[in-house]
């Protein structure tokens, strides 16, 4: 049995990590000398996932850059002047296939998905964020989602306390999704999505936030289960969270 694409959300502006993503787009930007997607993307090839879907936008083109170059910028070359060949002397470290898509400037993360929906072939897909690392167990996780037969899995996590809210039921069915509300704790959403075709049907067009309506209404359908993740999750969403991500990896 075939694994699932992964579809990466790489498109964002990356506001809050202004100080890096001036120059670069903020899934490039680099944790131990790797950008943050390939960290995401080797994470998800431990389990056999190895085709991946990114869904491009702000400064789309750096992304392509850098998978276009990859087997140049990390192989021993052997270059020939004389008759203008380069030799590979090494073999690539990774055998990912990679769909670059540009998904707009301005489109938003339920636009985004809605945009490589023919890029699906498969009734089911993985998603998650270009800028979220954890050690979740994505076996673990398919196998949840097949099992509970609906259309939409998310991972949760506790909440630090600064994110949207998930409300679960004893059957770890969504019940309700809101976001960031006052002086309230609980699960949230964490990413690490398993998904059926039959969400596209939930997002109306590029001005569609996925966290808004189409995960409110996959919610309100029960079409929406969690996968509740204890062990490690960590966003880069600041500077700050950079340099602990920084200081993990030394670590």
């Amino acid at each position: 049995m075939s694994l699932p694409k992964l579809v990466i959300l790489a498109g964002g502006l990356g506001t809050r990590l202004s100080e890096e993503t001036t120059l670069r787009p903020k899934p490039l930007v680099e944790i131990g000398g790797y950008p943050i997607i390939w960290h995401i993307m080797k994470f998800y090839a431990q389990f056999g996932i190895n085709d991946f879907i990114i869904c491009c936008g702000y400064k789309g083109e750096m992304i392509k850059s850098y998978f276009a170059n990859y087997f140049l910028m990390t192989s021993d070359i052997m270059i020939d002047l004389s008759d203008n060949s380069i030799n590979f002397l090494t073999r690539a470290d990774v055998n990912w296939k990679i769909t670059l898509v540009d998904t707009g400037l301005q489109t938003l993360t339920g636009g985004r998905i809605k945009r490589i929906a023919d890029h699906i072939s498969s009734d089911t897909f993985c998603l998650t964020y270009g800028d979220g690392l954890a050690d979740v167990n994505i076996n673990d996780l398919i196998t949840f989602h097949k099992d509970h037969g609906g259309a939409a899995t998310v991972t949760a996590v506790p909440s630090p306390g600064r994110f949207g809210i998930l409300d679960l039921s004893a059957d770890r069915r969504v019940t309700r999704f809101h976001e960031k509300p006052d002086n309230e704790m609980g699960w949230i959403n964490a990413g690490f999505f398993v998904l059926n075709r039959k969400v596209f049907d939930y997002i109306d067009g590029d001005q569609t936030t996925w966290e808004r309506e189409p995960l409110e209404r996959l919610a309100a359908d029960d079409e929406l289960h969690a996968f509740q993740h204890t062990g490690f999750w960590k966003p880069m969403d600041t500077l700050r969270d950079k340099t602990e991500l920084e200081q993990m990896w030394s670590d």
